[in-house]
């Protein structure tokens, strides 16, 4: 994965995945004070107008236009909605989605946007069909397979082949900073056996997970050949990112977008 840097601006992207696509940092936006400075979230106590500006940075940036934008209302859960031009603008011009963690679309123009501040962000692309997803994964949204989930959406609603499909897994809380009690490891090992044994690590009383590879992991079981992984911890990277558990709610939302491109016959 590589960093990007236009002026103040910073992002990562996947090398994997060839439509516009981004992972945000807290770099090269307008907001101010413990927003500073590309907060992407409309519900962290920020400006509508410091918001809209920072999309439309980031628009010029990566190539969307922010009116034509749909944002998930996340909840931990494991709901995907598909996305198309009726829902454009939900979440940063209109009111919210109903709650999802997961948005799909095969619609020429829409943008896909999760937030995050130490959960895990998964972009999805299928370069036969050019459908796109993306999900948000807390733990919550890991233990009841998300990821996979979406994978399945794509292929039930737009015919993709899930072989055929481009994952790609940005910046999170890494196993260095992700510390648990049991309910956590309990739940990962309910839905994957002792295939996640190697990313929980017990330390005294409590345990440290990897959740990009235990979501790998899963992408791999729904048959998602190429998943590229950022090895970023957002709390290791105050610089770079917001971490909910390092600040709790003083802070601003990264994420992830991803573009449904114009197709050429």
């Amino acid at each position: 994965m590589q960093f990007v840097i236009r002026e103040n601006l910073s992002y990562l992207v996947a090398e994997n995945i060839s439509v516009p696509h981004c992972f945000t940092t807290r770099q090269g936006g307008v907001s101010e004070g413990y927003l500073s400075s590309m907060n992407i979230g409309t519900r962290r106590g920020d400006s509508i107008e410091n918001v809209i500006k920072n999309y439309e940075i980031l628009g010029r940036a990566i190539g969307f236009d922010p009116k034509k934008s749909v944002h998930t209302k996340q909840t931990h859960t494991d709901i995907v909605r598909v996305a198309d031009q009726t829902l454009w603008g939900a979440g940063l011009y209109k009111d919210d989605l109903s709650d999802c963690d997961a948005l799909i679309t095969n619609t020429p123009g829409t943008a896909l946007v999760i937030f995050t501040a130490d959960c895990t962000p998964i972009l999805l692309y299928d370069p036969i069909t050019g459908a796109v997803g993306a999900a948000h994964a807390g733990w919550r949204g890991t233990a009841s397979d998300i990821g996979g989930k979406t994978v399945k959406a794509m292929e039930e609603a737009f015919g993709c082949n899930p072989a055929n499909i481009c994952a790609a897994i940005g910046p999170n809380i890494g196993k260095c900073c992700f510390e648990t009690d049991r309910d956590v490891p309990e739940a990962i090992y309910a839905l994957l056996g002792e295939e996640c044994t190697p990313y929980i690590t017990k330390k005294g009383e409590k345990y440290h997970l990897d959740l990009k590879r235990i979501n790998a992991c899963l992408l791999r079981r729904a048959g998602v050949r190429s998943v590229e992984i950022s090895d970023l911890c957002t709390a290791c990277n105050p610089e770079l990112f917001w971490s909910h558990r390092k600040v709790g709610n003083n802070r601003g939302s990264q994420g992830a977008i991803i573009v449904c491109k114009e197709r050429k016959e």
